[in-house]
C-alpha cells in the first residue's frame, strides 16, 4: 500500500495516537471529510497535519472562502513536509437517484466538474471523485484520488464503481481500496490482486 486511510471510526476511537503510530510506517490519509465554517475547517486540517497526516479530506461544498483559507494553510504546511488537501466532490455512495433533493436537478457529472473548478480556483488541486468523472477532469492539473474501486460488480454501498486498471488508465492519481481487501479471507492476497491488475494495465 502506498498509504493508509484512516476514517472517523478509528480516529474517534483511538485518537491522534493511531495516526502518529501508522505515520511512522507509511503516509497516512486522514479521511474525515471536514465540512464546517472556515475557521473550524482550517483548525481541523492543521490538527490532522500535526498528528502526522500526509493527506486530508475536506468537502468542496464548503465553498470558496473555506477552500481559499485552507489553500494558504496547505502552502504553509508544505514548507514543513509534503502535505495534500483533497476536496471531496460528490460521494461515491450517491447516484443520481439518491442525490439530496436540493441538488438533484443537475447531473452528478456537472456537480463534480463545477466543484472541481471551484476548488482549483480556490488554490487546491487535490480532488476525490468517482472514476466515472475522470474523463471530464483530465488535463486540468488535478491530483485525483478515486474511491469505489472494485474488481467485481458488487459495490456494497458504493454506487459509482470501477475496476482498478480502468480507473488508472482514465487518469486516477491514486486509488482507495478498503473493504475488498479488509473483508477478504486473505487480505494480503486480495491486495496483491489489485496491485497485479494495476501493474499489468
Amino acid at each position: 500500500a502506498g498509504a493508509f486511510k484512516l476514517g472517523p471510526r478509528l480516529i474517534h476511537r483511538y485518537g491522534e495516537e493511531i495516526v502518529k503510530k501508522i505515520a511512522s510506517y507509511a503516509p497516512v490519509f486522514v479521511d474525515c471529510k471536514f465540512f464546517d465554517i472556515p475557521s473550524t475547517m482550517e483548525s481541523s486540517v492543521q490538527a490532522a497535519f500535526d498528528s502526522g497526516a500526509s493527506l486530508v479530506t475536506i468537502h468542496a461544498l464548503s465553498g470558496a472562502e473555506a477552500m481559499k483559507k485552507i489553500s494558504i494553510l496547505e502552502q504553509k504546511l508544505n514548507q514543513l513536509r509534503p502535505f495534500k488537501v483533497l476536496c471531496v466532490t460528490i460521494l461515491t455512495s450517491w447516484d443520481q437517484q439518491s442525490l439530496p433533493p436540493i441538488i438533484k436537478e443537475e447531473e452528478i457529472s456537472r456537480h463534480v466538474v463545477s466543484l472541481a473548478d471551484l476548488a482549483r480556483k480556490s488554490g487546491l488541486s487535490g480532488l476525490v471523485c468517482s472514476a466515472e468523472e475522470l474523463d471530464l477532469l483530465k488535463d486540468k492539473g488535478h491530483f485525483i484520488v478515486v474511491p469505489g474501486i472494485r474488481i467485481d460488480s458488487l459495490g456494497d454501498d458504493q454506487k459509482r464503481i470501477m475496476p482498478p486498471e480502468l480507473a488508472m488508465k482514465k487518469g486516477a492519481s491514486a486509488l482507495v481500496v478498503g473493504r475488498p481487501i479488509i473483508t477478504a479471507a486473505n487480505p494480503k492476497l486480495a491486495a496483491e490482486e489489485f496491485l497485479k491488475r494495476i501493474n499489468h494495465s
